[in-house]
């Protein structure tokens, strides 16, 4: 394999990751958009999708143990907005932060004592596994998939705020929440249809993740979630377009650093991202300056 073929592999990779990265990221940012909340727990419903598919795809066929994954991670995420978030919306922000932290807790907890910490195989999903040759690049259809879907959910999630009357109250709630309450959006519907967005989307990156890295561990949801939290950070958290771009550079750099040789800093580069971010541009790449009333 020559150079220039191990680095398109390579630059491939990143695309991967950082689609993954992405569907995880829009989940923060849509949350923090409309509740200036970060939901510190969005990783561990994509480490429980993840379990999901396990124990559904052993008792039921694929057709059905894949929706259903998808339906029971919504469910989930829906689950943890009523429990643990709306009783302390008129709460401080460090309260409903302490939530969010228990949560997360309280799931690698559950997932642990259930499985008994133990890993368990990722079902194999026909097809995107495959290997795929093109030209001298020798890559799988996952690595292709991954990317093109990425980016026709995130066009329809777009497609969806901007058109739509839910993704108008959505914009609405983000600019001002007490206001768009009083003008008689739904502010509860609001709410939940985010997280029901956010959920599906982390559920359809752990489909793709655990089709390439086909493990799961209560723990697992940790790593990717803290870094898609950093490409929502990058790309200005609250924004949609940003927290994608954030993910999608994060990833090739990632894989860029490995290409490089020097995997042991991989993930330590992420966080060097997020204090240069957070140092010189505190708002992100898209991230709008907020300005506090008095």
């Amino acid at each position: 394999m020559d150079n220039l073929t191990y680095y398109i592999q390579q630059l491939l990779t990143g695309l991967t990751v950082g689609g993954q990265y992405a569907l995880i990221a829009i989940g923060y940012t849509m949350v923090y958009g409309i509740l200036r909340l970060i939901n510190f727990a969005h990783g561990d419903i994509f480490m429980a999708a993840g379990f999901f598919m396990v124990y559904m795809s052993a008792t039921m066929p694929l057709y059905i143990s894949l929706p259903l994954t998808l339906l029971l991670t919504v469910i989930l995420g829906v689950a943890v907005e009523r429990i643990a978030y709306k009783p302390l919306r008129s709460a401080p922000r460090m309260s409903i932060m302490i939530s969010a932290i228990g949560v997360s807790y309280l799931l690698q907890n559950f997932a642990t004592y259930y499985t008994g910490g133990l890993p368990r195989p990722y079902p194999k999903i026909p097809f995107i596994g495959d290997i795929i040759v093109i030209g001298n690049v020798t890559t799988s259809w996952i690595t292709i998939l991954t990317p093109i879907l990425t980016l026709a959910l995130v066009i329809g999630l777009v497609v969806l705020i901007k058109y739509t009357k839910v993704g108008m109250a959505m914009r609405a709630v983000s600019r001002d929440f007490e206001t768009a309450q009083l003008m008689g959006i739904k502010i509860n519907n609001v709410i939940s249809m985010t997280f029901v967005i956010g959920s599906f989307l982390a559920a359809v990156a752990s489909v793709l993740f655990f089709s390439k890295y086909p493990t799961v561990t209560p723990t697992i949801g940790a790593m990717p979630g803290l870094k898609a939290f950093v490409a929502a950070v990058f790309g200005g958290i609250g924004s949609v377009p940003g927290a994608v771009v954030g993910a999608f550079v994060i990833g090739i750099c990632e894989n860029i650093i490995k290409a490089l040789g020097y995997t042991t800093f991989s993930d330590a580069f992420t966080f060097v991202l997020l204090i240069l971010v957070l140092i010189f541009k505190p708002t992100g790449l898209f991230g709008e300056k907020s300005t506090e009333k008095v």
